[in-house]
């Protein structure tokens, strides 16, 4: 029996990644791909496969919101979003509130929910998922100008704990008959003052501690960092914190901070978020029943409806009011809050606590994500397009060496572009004047790269790869930046 849910388990995770593919090409959102696998192995699909545990499905998407959301904030550039960073925070927090009031009146008002479960339905569906965003952008090399990536990412990646937090306010409201204003902001404050505590002053001391801890073997680094994560998790939430927060927060910090071996735990980490997210969401499509889904199509579609239409556009709108942003990428972003894999995780919470009408509610859930993935995921592009807020991504081709931060070597690589009003343009690098122990170890010039010399002219747009020691490499900075 054991082997065979080994075979079960290989060739559902083996069908994932092959998926992956079909994703890439068609600009189909990669968790459309995985739910639909895992449906088609479901009750109800042709594999036949019974699976309705709902706390064990709830269990394994917590494990995997943390590992995603982790590997997510670590390849964050802190630079790009420090300039929307104001604006992001407002969105993920007062953004993500008005989506989940409106939402939860037009279900009281127009599907006749009960108050609390139509906060607790506008709570569940609150958050936005990027990563769908740019997967479709991605398939058709395309990119998003100004500062909209920037903000979308940080949004997405900020707003979940949020969601999470007042869907656990919601389902203690339907506990209780009791609702207090002062204790919800109070609990609020107290949570997100923990969690962030928490994410930062991990952040901080990790960054130092693995450069100073000399473990016997390179592959215990990555087992190293998934226990510290989860410790991250649990200690924010043993002091009452929001744990998906300091999580985010965590992986914010520490990677915008130089460690050891950083290339291949960043590797390691996105590695294990494709991991996790073949496994959620194949686990998620086994959960659901399609047959139970034309049942909740008539609701599913006008919540759907009026989340696109209504409550992200007026959430956006009024959080960017005399932002930098102008009127066309405020709709633009306004449009493509891509619904993803939290609100049907969030949507297990009632469920695997047993809640009377959960199961509808969780099909409603899961069927607003499937609507938001594929009508917003058809009109990005054509939406980009008309606002002409895109342009044409150019594939760089990757380095064929690499170096990474050891115990053993103090020297980093860094890559720098020369701009064309750089004045080293025209020079040779022997010319240029760099510190004595940096060393340039190859180039990149368009598709192509060139092994440098000392009489090799720089050209605009030149990315060099520069090996030196930290103080040397802002030196280098400077001066191929001069103008």
């Amino acid at each position: 029996m054991a082997t065979y849910y080994i075979l079960i388990a290989s060739v559902l995770l083996l069908l994932g990644i092959l998926s992956s593919k079909v994703s890439e090409r068609f600009g189909i959102p990669a968790l459309i791909l995985f739910m639909g696998i895992g449906m088609l192995a479901g009750s109800d699909g042709i594999g036949g496969i019974y699976f309705d545990d709902a706390g064990l499905a709830k269990f394994i998407g917590t494990i995997a919101l943390i590992y995603i959301l982790f590997s997510g904030a670590l390849e964050t550039d802190w630079v790009s979003i420090k300039p929307v960073l104001s604006r992001g925070i407002v969105l993920s927090s007062l953004g993500v509130l008005i989506t989940a009031g409106l939402v939860g009146f037009f279900a009281c008002v127009a599907l006749k929910f009960p108050p609390k479960e139509g906060f607790l339905l506008g709570a569940i569906v609150s958050s936005t998922d990027a990563a769908a965003v740019f997967a479709i952008l991605r398939s058709r090399n395309l990119g998003l100008r100004g500062n909209l990536k920037p903000l979308l990412e940080f949004e997405s990646g900020s707003n979940d704990p949020m969601a999470i937090f007042l869907t656990i306010t919601a389902i203690g409201i339907l506990d209780s008959s009791l609702f207090n204003a002062v204790d919800m902001i109070s609990s609020f404050a107290l949570s997100m003052s923990f969690g962030a505590l928490a994410g930062v002053g991990f952040g901080k001391v990790s960054s130092y501690a693995l450069n100073k801890i000399r473990l016997d073997y390179e592959g215990l680094y990555p087992v190293l960092s998934m226990s510290i994560v989860l410790l991250v998790y649990s200690v924010a939430e043993s002091l009452r914190g929001n744990g998906f927060l300091a999580v985010y927060l965590f992986g914010l910090v520490l990677g915008n901070n130089d460690f050891i071996y950083k290339r291949n735990l960043i590797r390691f980490h996105n590695g294990l978020a494709w991991l996790m997210q073949i496994t959620m969401f194949t686990i998620l499509g086994l959960l659901v029943y399609p047959s139970h889904l034309p049942g909740v199509a008539g609701p599913g579609l006008l919540i759907s409806a009026f989340l696109m239409l209504a409550a992200r556009p007026i959430a956006v709108f009024l959080c960017l009011i005399k932002s930098s942003f102008s009127l066309k990428e405020q709709l633009l972003v306004a449009l493509v809050g891509l619904r993803g894999s939290v609100p049907i995780v969030l949507a297990m919470f009632p469920l695997a606590a047993g809640y009377p009408g959960s199961d509808r509610m969780f099909n409603i859930v899961f069927f607003v994500v499937l609507t938001s993935v594929l009508l917003q995921g058809k009109l990005l592009l054509p939406l980009a397009r008309w606002l002409k807020l895109y342009y044409p991504l150019v594939n760089k081709p990757r380095y064929p060496l690499e170096f990474d931060k050891t115990h053993d070597v103090d020297t980093q690589t860094r890559e720098y572009e020369i701009l064309p009003e750089s004045s080293v343009v025209g020079k040779n690098i022997s010319q240029i004047g760099l510190p004595k122990d940096a060393l340039v170890l190859l180039i990149r010039r368009g598709n192509r790269f060139v092994v440098p010399r000392g009489n090799t002219k720089l050209e605009p747009y030149d990315t060099l790869m520069v090996l030196a020691e930290l103080e040397d490499l802002h030196a280098v900075r400077e001066i191929l930046r001069g103008v």
